[in-house]
């Protein structure tokens, strides 16, 4: 079964995960002199990790069919999604904590934005997420992979 929204999908999921990048590196960069909180850096982390796992993604049903394996798709969906679910929980408890709600310095105001994308992209990959799933519960045990599932053009 093809879905032709899920290219689309991607393409916001990818520019949410460069959006997300540098609102986090700016926070990283200005939070302190000589350090930067572990959640800042690890939703840096989940938006690198994302860029790579959207090319396999996308990449990889269309042009190389034999390491499209679908419990693979349906791996890297998982584990990216799992990721944003934990960034932007942890991110949103240390701006709580440290006071950023009605804050007006830049770098709480780019951290909350930073974290709102990455709610959008854990709900994005959610529902990327549940596409591979019902593609890898509807296909059975066929060795097959359709590639269109990922990719529709």
């Amino acid at each position: 079964m093809a879905f032709a929204y899920t290219l689309p999908i991607r393409i916001v999921q990818a520019v949410f995960a460069v959006i997300v990048l540098g609102l986090m590196a700016y926070a990283a960069d200005d939070w302190a002199y000589w350090w930067s909180p572990s959640q800042v850096n690890f939703l840096l982390f989940t938006s690198i990790w994302t860029i790579l796992a959207l090319l396999y993604l996308i990449l990889a049903p269309t042009h190389y069919p034999v390491a499209a394996h679908k419990y693979g798709i349906l791996f890297a969906e998982a584990v990216t999604m799992i990721f944003w679910f934990a960034g932007f929980v942890a991110l949103a408890v240390l701006l709580n904590n440290v006071g950023c709600g009605h804050s007006t310095w830049g770098v709480c105001r780019a951290s909350i934005a930073g974290d709102v994308f990455g709610a959008l992209l854990w709900l994005l990959f959610l529902a990327t997420t549940v596409m591979a799933a019902m593609h890898v519960r509807g296909s059975g045990r066929a060795k097959a992979h359709d590639p269109a599932m990922e990719v529709a053009v």
